[in-house]
């Protein structure tokens, strides 16, 4: 069954069979890429075998005219919130794993995670990614489920999360079902590596060390009734090219199988991290250039998947891959439980990995504004029902445009009014009246600039 899901001959053949693909060749496929439909795996190997500049720079190209056409300058922001660090597997690049006895060891109470959201909350953030480490008694479906009740139940005048995506261990279908019915957004899971002899080696033990349950979980939370997915490799463990290729695979699998392949991949690279070996010295190690192609790749070959870039990479290379395929970003992110809080808990060495990007919500804000993005919180399309299937019949017409712009100006113009330096609102507030003029469609517009003029008047979450 697994040779179904992954297929390592016919990823390696590929790979194999397309490393001398001529220069007209491999136009072919990014003139086809650009038709927005896909990309085949033999299609993407050719792409990932691409080794000189200029074809590096024309794949590229392609990606963000792909990326600007589908999700137009729309940036999508969150930030994640580890609720726990209690970890019973033993995974060689991550600080949370369970030899590493020199790592403070801490679970959130439910009022600790009430706090944290608050001053979440007053950052001015509406998406969070709930994050646990794997274990039984702090990490199970039940706790979980508590968790995002004690996150949604926090509002003030001003705010409140919307959006709760949750990143946990595979369940069973009656424990995903129970985090279901707290109203949570994604079921985030990565594979790690897709390579299994590498898998086996970088999780020793614990559960975690199962393959097969790790890559049927999408199956499971589907079953529940989850169906927004979303999937992702740590680069770094093995070759990327075999990685991106698995991940292709499994996206296909889901289609064929549930009918929706992931609504996010995630890129993250391996990160230094407290007394985790593989993370000192990464087994594969992937240099910018290397992951700027990847990802323009993954772009191309799966044109509707939003792409999850983390704060592991640094400010410089995360506004290159914005450009690239980037569709989602953290901003503000801490690693550790309760690492929002200025306390003597928010240590650097309770940290499941080191971030590269140390800049405040606001600065990130500031940032894109100034470069042409608008900061979306939108959760718009999560509470009407536009998910899983449904999100991709509206969106590969390309009417996911007509709801997501201006549900993003929205979400921007509150964050401007309730939480933004004056710096960065007017530079906001300067893009917001530029985008307006943007808009060929008067009713369009008209509706947009209705929605913007209720928000300056006090109201909030307004969305189509």
């Amino acid at each position: 069954m697994f040779k179904e899901i992954i297929n390592d001959e016919k990823i390696f053949t590929l790979i194999e069979e397309t490393k001398d693909y001529s220069v007209s060749e491999i136009r072919v496929i990014i003139n086809k890429a650009l038709q927005k439909k896909g990309l085949s795996l033999k299609e993407v190997a050719a792409l990932l075998n691409v080794k000189t500049p200029e074809l590096t720079s024309e794949i590229k190209t392609a990606a963000k005219k792909i990326k600007e056409e589908i999700y137009g300058n729309r940036i999508v922001i969150f930030a994640p919130m580890y609720v726990t660090n209690e970890c019973i597997n033993d995974c060689l690049y991550c600080g949370f794993r369970c030899s590493n006895k020199e790592l403070k060891r801490r679970t959130l109470s439910i009022d600790e995670i009430k706090e944290e959201t608050n001053l979440l909350t007053r950052m001015g953030h509406k998406r969070v990614l709930l994050v646990c480490g794997e274990h039984p008694k702090y990490a199970n479906a039940d706790f979980v489920a508590e968790a995002v009740r004690a996150v949604y139940s926090q509002k003030d005048s001003k705010n409140q999360i919307r959006r709760i995506n949750v990143n946990v261990a595979p369940l069973s279908v009656d424990d995903f079902k129970k985090i279901k019915k707290e109203g949570i957004g994604t079921y985030q899971m990565f594979q790690e590596t897709y390579h299994r002899e590498t898998y086996e080696k970088m999780h020793p033990s614990g559960p975690k060390s199962n393959y097969e349950t790790r890559i049927t979980a999408f199956e499971k939370a589907f079953s529940a009734g989850i169906d927004d997915l979303g999937a992702g490799v740590l680069f770094g463990l093995f070759d990327y090219k075999y990685e991106v290729l698995a991940m292709i695979s499994h996206c296909e699998y889901l289609e064929k199988t549930i009918g929706v392949g992931p609504h996010t991949i995630s890129v993250p690279r391996i990160e230094p991290a407290l007394n985790a070996p593989a993370a000192g010295n990464v087994p594969y190690p992937i240099d910018d250039e290397e992951f700027m192609k990847l990802v323009a790749i993954i772009r191309l070959a799966v044109p509707y998947t939003g792409i999850i870039l983390s704060t592991r990479e640094t400010q410089q290379l995360r506004a290159k891959l914005i450009h690239l395929g980037v569709s989602q970003v953290s901003a503000g992110s801490k690693t550790n439980p309760g690492g929002y809080e200025e306390s003597e808990h928010n240590m650097p060495d309770e940290q499941q990995f080191a971030v590269g990007d140390f800049r405040t919500l606001d600065e990130v804000i500031k940032d894109l504004s100034q470069n042409g993005f608008i900061p979306s919180f939108c959760t718009g399309c999560y509470r009407t029902g536009r998910t899983g299937i449904d999100f991709m019949a509206i969106t590969k017409p390309g009417l996911i445009q007509e709801f997501c712009h201006p549900n993003a100006l929205v979400t921007f113009k509150e964050y401007l009014l309730d939480y933004a330096s004056e710096e960065t609102r007017n530079i906001g507030e300067a893009l917001i009246r530029s985008e307006l003029e943007k808009f060929t469609n008067n009713e369009a517009r008209k509706n947009a600039e209705k929605m913007i003029e209720r928000t300056q008047n006090g109201e909030r979450d307004i969305f189509c």
